[in-house]
């Protein structure tokens, strides 16, 4: 075991997690100051239970356009939920926000083609639907 490499291991370490804090901090007080100021009726009206295919619509529609980082978006679902949303609508939004990329559509067509890409976001939308219909029924 060398002491320098485990020091600038630890270095490089505390960095990143430096570098992490800062945006990470902005976006969960920017997230908590919008959820404060939209009413818990709002959220239970058009992603509640008696929202059906429009809250799948509106989940997966704001999942896809969404840039948030994983780490952040597991409270953003909780919060989600205490505030009345069901768990299929979540379990959508939660899918298409890391599996489907409408912002980064330009830079996968740039690297990947754009058949690739679209078939991508699509099949993605696609399972994104259907992982919240699966857990609408088991929950």
């Amino acid at each position: 075991m060398d002491k320098e490499k485990t020091v600038l291991g630890l270095k490089k370490g505390g960095k990143m997690l430096f570098n992490i804090f800062h945006p990470f901090l902005n976006i969960l007080i920017l997230i908590s100051i919008v959820l404060f100021f939209i009413p818990d009726s709002l959220i239970v009206q058009y992603l509640g239970a008696n929202s059906g295919w429009y809250g799948f619509g509106i989940a997966a529609s704001i999942g896809s356009i969404t840039l948030i980082p994983g780490f952040i978006s597991y409270p953003l679902a909780a919060t989600l939920l205490k505030q009345g949303a069901t768990y299929a609508v979540v379990a959508v939004f939660m899918t298409t926000m890391m599996m489907v990329g409408v912002v980064t559509l330009p830079l996968e067509i740039k690297y990947f083609g754009k058949k690739a890409a679209i078939v991508r976001n699509v099949l993605n939308l696609i399972a994104a639907i259907i992982i919240g219909i699966l857990m609408g029924w088991l929950m």
